[in-house]
């Protein structure tokens, strides 16, 4: 029983390096060096904070991808339900000692980093629930039992996060863990029933929203009915992707950017400041780019061996790609501003180090791709 739990790998270092997907580390390394670009873009072409901080967080956070990409599959399954533990704990204390600010309690001062733990807890979530449906036969995948489990698993962080407010990730973080759930094995009609649930429940839930969360809501319906206040971050997003055309305005030659038309444009606008400066077909190359990368996760839980690995990199890929059309959906107007970042575009410490976890343990599934876990 100890042989098929314990972690040394029969794998030397150099086996490990060999083993690497170098492809989706050098559409990581591609995406990295593009947002580099266009977080200089929105310092003005100069190399001011934003740029200083995000080059110094890319290369820690890379690094410390390589790192994780070492460690035994085996070692992320034992540890899933414990970093789980420990973000629900972050949470907590975020929520009682955590900094506070424009109304939001959701980051902890660590002096190099303000930890948002809800970013980590997108993470955390696949993690757990893959370890669990692991864990799960198939005849019990659909009782009472495990369901209740799994949706309490997922309940307990957005609550937390939640009453921070912050409903937007909680959101996210609720769409990742459902995620699992249906690639564990699911019905389809236990979906259906939960989602009449939701429209019925949707009134009450319109009703206790805070008041910011209901303006963003009536923005998103018209955003013209307050051009100069609320509605002002959306339609000039609109227009700054509709004056970058088919090649765009050309790096640092973006105009709502450099006069200071577009809010945020380092953060969840990103991909409106990249669009302007590199127009349609630009857009078109970053999305192939991330089409990518979610192929070649895909790919490496196809080829694992452990039903833990598949889970989390079909889970972590859906995620990417939730996360992708969120953001987008929201600059270009087709949902109301929830912020959510851009995955490795987006200037944000706990995101992007969220999103480089995921990326090492995907990494650690492709090195350890031929070991089962009992």
């Amino acid at each position: 029983m100890f042989q098929h739990t314990r972690l040394n790998s029969d794998q030397n270092f150099f086996q490990k390096v060999k083993n690497l997907d170098y492809i989706l580390l050098l559409s990581i390394l591609i995406l990295s060096t593009l947002s580099l670009f266009v977080m200089y873009s929105t310092d003005g072409g100069e190399l001011l904070y934003h740029t200083k901080s995000h080059l110094i967080k890319l290369s820690v956070f890379f690094v410390l991808m390589l790192l994780i990409s070492f460690f035994n599959i085996k070692f992320w399954h034992l540890s899933s339900y414990f970093l789980y533990a420990i973000i629900i704990l972050l949470l907590i204390w975020v929520s009682i000692y955590g900094i506070k600010v424009s109304g939001s309690q959701r980051w902890m001062d660590l002096y190099f980093l303000a930890l948002q733990p809800s970013e980590l807890m997108k993470i955390g979530i696949i993690l757990c629930l893959a370890k669990y449906y692991h864990r799960v036969s198939v005849e019990k995948v659909n009782s009472f039992t495990s369901i209740f489990f799994a949706l309490t698993i997922i309940l307990i962080p957005i609550i937390l996060v939640i009453s921070q407010p912050d409903l937007g990730t909680s959101i996210l973080i609720a769409l990742s863990g459902l995620i699992i759930l249906w690639l564990g094995g699911v019905k389809i009609k236990y979906f259906f029933f939960s989602f009449i649930s939701f429209l019925i429940s949707l009134p009450f839930i319109i009703s206790n929203l805070q008041p910011y969360q209901k303006l963003r809501i009536l923005t998103f319906l018209d955003p013209d009915r307050d051009p100069l206040g609320a509605g002002y971050q959306i339609i000039q997003s609109k227009i700054a992707i509709g004056s970058g055309g088919f090649s765009g305005k050309g790096f640092l030659q973006g105009t709502q950017s450099y006069l200071d038309f577009l809010p945020e444009k380092h953060t969840d606008f990103i991909f409106t400041l990249f669009s302007e400066e590199f127009g349609f077909i630009g857009s078109i190359g970053l999305l192939l780019l991330y089409l990518i990368i979610i192929i070649r996760i895909i790919r490496i839980g196809v080829i694992s061996r452990s039903s833990f690995a598949k889970l989390f990199c079909f889970g972590f890929a859906f995620s990417i790609f939730i996360y992708i059309t969120v953001n987008l959906s929201m600059v270009l107007g087709l949902l109301p501003i929830v912020g959510s970042p851009l995955p490795i575009m987006s200037y944000g410490g706990s995101s992007m180090l969220a999103t480089m976890i995921g990326f090492g343990i995907v990494l650690s599934a492709k090195v350890h791709s031929k070991q089962t876990i009992a």
